[in-house]
């Protein structure tokens, strides 16, 4: 079988903790040894967010005297893919000796005139003061939002096209090694080559990935249980167990936050009726063996649905 395994920024540093590289390396390192007993003896790519870092590379960029405008986004992007890749990488490596894991820095086409350049949601980087976010804005040009007890940088997110280095994956799979691809969502390039200003959603990016390379099932892996329904509210109910993209298709979910994960399953289940699932990584063994997330399945009956996953959870 092969697994596309998304893996959050915010999976591999907790909420409040500083993003320093020794504490991102144990996390990474623990990531690694549960996801390769989970998913032994399959084929393996894994997508990583960059959020943290990528927030975290730009603000050392804009306050560094030596420049005179802080470093594109797309620079940065790839930057991480190096940094977050090697850890991924030697993880693998530690965790499972005698397989092959490779981080490949890649490049995500998009469409310069994407209306969501226009309309920032995507948050990076750490919460900073009211103060620090209007010198930022009047200076660069950047963008904010509430976030928490303070603010946080928001950048455009434009739709992925296409993953200019997939046939290379392709034949590192078919060589047996773990592909790590897309990270941060790619560094973000129109169609002749240019860099755009932006972060692609690393979710979306890890749908379109499985899809193209038909991959058996997408794992999106974060720092929560499952989907949670009304999140915020009164109401709010998690979502555990199995759900049709039809149905998660009529709910309402955060931008910047688990919209992006459930319209990335619901594509990759609605494109080739495989089998996509959300939960946190410490639960990653539970998942693939169905006992724990949410898991979307493609829009059937209520009975085809369960025979869909009695079956394909099974074969996982």
């Amino acid at each position: 079988m092969r697994i596309v395994i998304a893996l959050g920024g915010n999976a591999l540093l907790k909420h409040g903790q500083r993003p320093e590289a020794e504490p991102q390396r144990v996390r990474v390192l623990e990531a690694a040894r549960v996801i390769a007993g989970a998913t032994h003896g399959h084929d393996l790519v894994i997508v990583h967010g960059n959020g943290p870092q990528v927030g975290m590379l730009s603000l050392e960029s804009r306050a560094d005297p030596a420049l005179r405008r802080p470093y594109p986004l797309a620079d940065l992007t790839a930057e991480t893919q190096g940094l977050i890749g090697h850890w991924i990488a030697a993880g693998f490596r530690a965790a499972e000796p005698a397989r092959t894991a490779v981080a490949i820095v890649s490049h995500t086409v998009v469409d310069a005139t994407d209306p969501a350049l226009a309309h920032p949601t995507k948050p990076i980087g750490p919460v900073v003061t009211a103060a620090e976010a209007d010198a930022a804005h009047r200076r660069w040009g950047w963008q904010f939002r509430p976030h928490d007890d303070g603010m946080r940088r928001v950048v455009g997110s434009p739709e992925p096209r296409a993953v200019i280095e997939l046939p290379a994956a392709e034949l590192l799979l078919r060589a047996g090694a773990v592909v790590v691809i897309g990270g941060g969502g790619g560094i973000p390039v129109t169609t002749d080559g240019r860099e755009v200003d932006a972060v692609i959603d690393k979710d979306l990016v890890a749908a379109q990935v499985a899809s193209a390379l038909r991959a058996d099932r997408l794992v999106i892996l974060t720092d929560v249980p499952a989907v949670v329904d009304g999140y915020g509210t009164p109401h709010a109910r998690p979502l555990a167990g199995p759900h049709s993209s039809a149905e998660l298709a009529e709910m309402s979910f955060e931008a910047g936050s688990m919209g992006p994960k459930v319209l990335a399953a619901r594509r990759f289940v609605d494109q080739t009726a495989g089998v996509a699932s959300i939960g946190a990584l410490g639960d990653v063994e539970a998942i693939m063996a169905g006992e724990a997330g949410t898991h979307v399945l493609p829009s059937l009956g209520p009975a085809t649905i369960e025979e869909s996953r009695a079956k394909q959870l099974a074969e996982a």
